[in-house]
């Protein structure tokens, strides 16, 4: 009670994507428990321009800066507000935090629980009828008698003993049944008219009651637990409490908050599932197709994605998505609302990893082990700003299954030997004569060619391959990546699983690399991407390795985006290169002759790809593939975008189904299963270890 004072100040809010921020005029009336705002303190006389009611809210601090906090209220209004400093922001949050204890705690005691009773749905009938006609102050909740019961005055808990487990889980199954008799009640509620399955309360009370028998699912798993531990003393050596899986399966497919069956053939055994997905692929059976790179054109697609903004107008759809998921569940199976795409395929995101060929070709330049490692790592670094279009929160399609993306760079000769030297030594005439040789039997160029070519190689689990070669510089490299994602409450996490191998012919050696995970964070209000991670690239022949961490930003305090790393000698443990930075902005470069070098990512030059016109790319090519949705986003017609991709996911679906009936392996096309791996089926090093030999063998 000593800190319900009234207080008020100004505090920035976020509006929309149009308006951005505007600074408001806050006041707090702990008496009523109101948070309201005025345009500016001039105005406080005058009616607020918004009130929440603070009983039953949530007040959290944003995990994106050190100012900004967030109100949610019990209706489901929210307000994104931001402090001058953290300082200030803790000072709201605490007396916000204490305002909304103090009412909610009113509210429970002026309130005593409803008798026990068992869920259930308002009488349907007519659309005339008194059951379905909604009163203008009848909220959704209020269609639906959620039981509850409460021990008689004075009896105390009694301490719970070894069998009353059966009791409780007993009681637990019941109250499943009943939370599936509700979802099932409102999901038959037609998707028009006064009541309907896309009510946002009704979606509000879908996550929440599956939220509350996850919780309660996990507590029951923790008293299982110790009651093994009472009987044999101590839990055993290694346990961990962990989440639970889901009891109630995901719905396969969200448009506009309505959902849809998995096919049946979701719900066999999952290593049923896995051994028919990911089973020895056969030999190459579909002819590799050789892309002339002369018929490929500069890339004049400019699809700079706009930024997600608030997500008010699609928050029935979020909260239909999170009412489905729980902590730590694999996301792989989950199709996320259309509205959050990219217009692009991941196939085609790898590739604009390469929008620096010229950092890439100059590292084989590099006239040591020590300024090649160096150059890889400055490379690697700087190609995650345009890979990831800045820390924009959205997600490339999902590629199909034998999906491919094909494309190249050209790059000015001279352009790689004048710029790629940075802080190290020029190149000496004869280098650069060296590095103006071409293939032999090629005419002379005066521009280097990148070739790009990615696939999709399995569905389950979701792994794309990627090769990447300069002919004429003798390098290449080869990777394959395993997307994993979890839900991991107002965060989805994505993991990188997979490995990368950068191939310099020229000098024998091979450079092994991993890739970072990336967040969407602040899914519910203005989503934002960062990575995390540490990721070690080694050369096992020169002995050179590089540590690099991406950093998520700390609850309190810290920069966003902030990355470091060093590169060392591992023979010696001399470190001859640190760097820090931010990976979408500015990187510095610290070297062991103390020189040091800056790198701004937003001024860097971007070489555009070339791509094939659509007319000459075959059907499973990324983006005549999925054109008919990119076409649809770009107009801003999401449910069209959904209708098409939703009939590429059913058409796969359809083709992975009659595999396995007919128990016929998936033949790639580019890439062959080596191992854990998958390798490019023509890479240059076999090229020019066969020219080698016939070359050898000439003489």
């Amino acid at each position: 009670s000593d800190h319900m004072e009234n207080i008020y100040g100004y505090l920035m809010k976020y509006t929309n994507l149009v308006t951005g921020w505007q600074y408001r005029f806050f006041v707090l009336n702990n008496d009523a428990g109101l948070l309201e705002y005025f345009v500016n303190e001039q105005s406080r006389h005058l009616k607020p321009r918004g009130t929440l009611q603070l009983a039953g809210a949530v007040i959290s601090p944003s995990d994106e800066d050190s100012h900004t906090f967030t109100v949610n209220a019990a209706s489901g209004e929210q307000y994104k507000l931001r402090a001058t400093d953290a300082k200030e922001r803790q000072h709201w949050v605490s007396r916000l935090q204490i305002c909304t204890q103090h009412h909610t705690e009113a509210i429970g005691k002026n309130n005593p629980p409803l008798k026990s009773r068992s869920f259930s749905l308002a009488s349907q009938g007519s659309a005339n009828s008194p059951g379905v006609q909604r009163r203008p102050s009848q909220n959704a909740v209020s269609f639906f008698n959620v039981g509850h019961h409460r021990l008689p005055a004075g009896k105390r808990v009694p301490i719970m003993q070894p069998d009353h487990l059966v009791d409780v889980r007993e009681m637990m199954s019941q109250a499943e049944g009943q939370q599936r008799d509700l979802i099932r009640s409102i999901e038959c509620l037609p998707v028009s008219g006064h009541l309907t399955s896309l009510d946002q309360d009704l979606l509000m009370l879908k996550a929440t009651s599956m939220a509350t028998m996850n919780c309660l699912n996990d507590c029951f798993h923790i008293l299982q637990l110790q009651h093994a531990s009472q009987q044999k003393g101590s839990l055993p050596a290694g346990t961990t409490i962990s989440w639970l899986e889901p009891k109630i399966s995901l719905s396969n497919h969200f448009k506009n908050g309505a959902a849809q069956n998995f096919p049946a053939e979701i719900n066999k055994p999952a290593s049923v599932r896995e051994e028919q997905s990911i089973a020895e692929p056969c030999e190459l059976t579909r002819e590799p197709e050789e892309i002339n790179p002369d018929e490929e054109l500069e890339d004049i697609c400019d699809d700079k994605e706009d930024d997600l903004g608030a997500v008010e107008e699609q928050r029935s759809v979020i909260l239909h998505l999170l009412s489905q998921l729980k902590l730590g569940m694999d996301l792989t199976r989950v199709v996320l609302p259309t509205f959050i795409l990219e217009k692009r395929s991941l196939l085609e995101m790898y590739a604009d990893f390469m929008s620096h060929p010229d950092l890439f070709i100059a590292i084989t330049n590099g006239t040591t082990p020590e300024e090649r490692m160096i150059r890889f790592v400055e490379y690697y670094l700087t190609s995650f700003h345009e890979g990831r279009k800045g820390a924009i929160a959205k997600k490339p399609y999902n590629p199909i299954i034998g999906e491919t993306f094909h494309c190249s760079w050209r790059m000015p000769k001279s352009d790689v030997v004048a710029d790629a030297g940075g802080n190290f030594p020029a190149h000496s005439h004869s280098e650069q004569v060296n590095l103006s040789k071409d293939v032999e039997g090629q005419a002379e160029l005066d521009y280097y060619t990148v070739k790009f070519v990615a696939e999709q190689v399995s569905h389950h689990p979701p792994v794309s391959g990627f090769y990447a070669e300069c002919v004429e510089r003798k390098m290449c490299v080869n990777a394959h990546v395993w997307t994993k994602s979890k839900f991991l409450g107002m965060s989805i996490g994505v993991t990188m699983v997979g490995e990368g191998i950068l191939s310099l012919l020229e000098h024998g050696e091979e450079y092994t690399f991993s890739l970072p995970c990336a967040y969407a964070r602040s899914i519910l209000t203005v989503p934002w991407v960062e990575l995390g991670g540490k990721v070690n690239i080694n050369c096992a022949k020169t002995g050179y390795s590089a540590s690099i961490n991406f950093h998520t930003k700390p609850f309190y305090g810290g920069k966003l985006h902030r990355v470091t790393g060093e590169v060392k000698q591992n023979a010696t443990n001399t470190v001859v290169c640190r760097v820090q930075g931010e990976w979408n902005s500015v990187l510095e470069f610290t070297y062991s002759n103390g020189e040091t070098k800056y790198v701004d990512l937003t001024k860097l030059t971007v070489t555009r790809k070339r791509v094939r016109p659509l007319e000459k790319q075959g059907p499973f090519e990324s983006r005549r593939l999925w054109q008919h949705v990119t076409e649809s986003l770009r107009d801003g017609d999401i449910d069209k975008a959904t209708e098409h991709k939703r009939a590429l996911e059913e058409q796969q679906r359809n083709e992975e189904r009659l595999r396995a009936e007919t128990e016929t392996p998936w033949c790639t096309k580019y890439f062959l299963k080596d191992g854990d791996g998958w390798v490019y089926h023509k890479p240059l090093w076999k090229t020019v270890s066969a020219g080698q030999t016939q070359q050898t063998d000439t003489n």
